[in-house]
């Protein structure tokens, strides 16, 4: 358990920022930010949303995760501010992108205010899937194309086993992966070794729902010659099925063609300089 100088307990808001266009934020998720002391924030929200609804009295302190590229913000740190500033009787609103609990870190979190018995309130969010799907005019689970969904994640090769991706391949559900654009590669050899069918088209839908968006599709036997030697900008989806090749009839937005990043990498000597102020700040008396 992590302790903290005082025992008046606060109040640790999870809450879904939505998938990059400030105006899918939630009513309720942008009322709790007006309200906040803190705002601990992932690096893929956008910053209109700050600017907009947090008060300018709040504290707010960038926690962004980065995978394998720049800087990540420990978990345990991200821990450890919650509860500090949740036992200074503050208001604290973990702000996530897309939904809160999708490929996200809740667990630990919840686990964290769980075990140090501080009050807190889970608030969803539109995921990424959601969002990437209808700004890219792809309905997930179109009448005679798909009757499911799946939200996967492929980052490693062991964690999705030959039988699953056998089944993958076979099933008519639409698949969505999250965070794979790096392997994506390997997830098009995969299905293409198990003999998915052709007419399952592949999608990458770019910063989804911003003003860089950029739409990628191909078949994905055809993905070597037109998509291979691609680099995907951060944070890109995946959605592989039947339903990707009605983008061309119900497309209602343009390629920005652009390569600017929507979302800001993080930088690691102001990560590092605003945890520090953070951490100072959370153990204050």
């Amino acid at each position: 358990m992590i302790t903290g100088r005082q025992q008046v307990r606060g109040k640790v808001i999870l809450a879904g920022a939505g998938p990059g266009d400030p105006g899918l934020i939630t009513v309720k998720t942008a009322r709790y930010l007006q309200q906040a002391d803190v705002v601990l924030t992932d690096r893929l929200v956008s910053e209109e949303i700050l600017n907009e609804y947090v008060k300018p009295d709040t504290e707010i302190v960038y926690v962004g995760k980065q995978c394998r590229r720049g800087v990540s913000t420990p978990q345990q740190t991200i821990n450890e501010l919650i509860v500090q500033f949740a036992l200074e009787g503050k208001l604290v609103v973990r702000l996530k992108g897309g939904d809160v609990s999708i490929f996200s870190n809740i667990m630990d979190e919840l686990e964290t205010v769980v075990s140090n018995n501080i009050p807190y309130e889970i608030v969803p969010g539109v995921t990424a899937a959601l969002g990437a799907a209808a700004s890219a005019g792809i309905p997930l689970t179109a009448r005679g194309y798909s009757t499911a969904v799946r939200l996967l994640t492929y980052y490693k090769s062991d964690i999705v086993s030959d039988e699953y991706w056998k089944e993958l391949a076979e099933t008519n559900d639409t698949l969505v992966f999250y965070m794979s654009s790096e392997t994506l590669q390997n997830v098009v050899e995969k299905l293409t070794e198990n003999n998915i069918a052709e007419d399952k088209l592949l999608a990458v839908v770019e910063q989804a729902t911003t003003p860089l968006q950029n739409l990628h599709i191909c078949s994905l036997y055809n993905y070597d010659e037109q998509l291979k030697l691609q680099s995907f900008i951060s944070p890109s989806l995946v959605i592989i099925g039947k339903v990707v090749a009605l983008h061309e009839q119900f497309k209602w937005l343009e390629n920005s063609h652009s390569t600017e990043y929507y979302f800001k990498p993080v930088n690691q000597l102001t990560a590092i300089e605003n945890l520090n102020k953070a951490t100072l700040n959370a153990t204050r008396v």
